[in-house]
């Protein structure tokens, strides 16, 4: 079903009812055609330029902060991986990930952002929504794969999952994306529910669209 230009509606196995076939549940997901760079649009955001960033935070990219990394994101990843293979680099795309956020929340001030919704931070600096992270985590892999420092992935446009019939808790939530390029797999790369600092999840997509979101497994490492 299209829902408006750029947008597709998918209807797949989860947690509560969105749609239903044959009595089985159904959770909405958001998938958008494009580049990556696109989504920046839709949220007012700013895409990377070279190594830097404009952090999204205050929930729904209210307030853009310009920071700019060195060489130390390089480093990290030749750090963490283990051997040149798509595993590998995805568990150091977390680490480096983790890195970034902790980085850019030094001099942002998110370094004291909260894991998760809170519904009394709208419009508060030091916090991000999954809009915010999603955008930022999509900027992070883009500087990398603008370094050279992705092999087997590439930046994909950030989607969504949500059940809007079950109420605020279950508004769309968005994360960033990556496809691996042998095997065109796509991976969620999702920092929301984590605290700064920790390694986002990197999992397989249709594995995410069906993990309820208090129960996301414990970030890649």
């Amino acid at each position: 079903m299209r829902l408006s230009t750029g947008w597709s509606f998918h209807a797949r196995p989860f947690r509560g009812i969105c749609a239903c076939d044959d009595g089985r549940p159904f959770a909405c997901t958001f998938e958008r055609e494009g580049a990556p760079e696109l989504h920046f649009a839709d949220f007012k955001g700013e895409p990377p330029r070279k190594n830097s960033v404009w952090l999204c935070h205050a929930y729904g990219c209210q307030q853009k902060t310009k920071v700019t990394f060195g060489g130390e994101i390089a480093a990290l990843m030749a750090k963490t991986k283990k051997a040149d293979t798509p595993h590998e680099e995805r568990r150091a795309i977390a680490y480096a990930t983790a890195y970034m956020y902790v980085w850019t929340g030094n001099l942002v001030g998110t370094i004291k952002d909260r894991p998760g919704m809170d519904y009394e931070a709208s419009g508060d600096p030091t916090q991000m929504d999954c809009v915010d992270h999603s955008t930022n985590t999509t900027s992070f892999l883009l500087v990398l794969q603008k370094n050279g420092l992705l092999k087997h992935h590439t930046v994909g446009r950030p989607f969504a999952k949500g059940n809007i019939l079950q109420g605020p808790g279950h508004w769309p939530h968005w994360t960033a994306v990556l496809t691996q390029n042998d095997t065109k797999v796509r991976w969620a790369v999702d920092s929301w529910v984590y605290a700064i600092g920790e390694n986002p999840i990197v999992i397989e997509a249709d594995k995410w669209y069906n993990v309820d979101l208090n129960n996301m497994p414990r970030g890649t490492t």
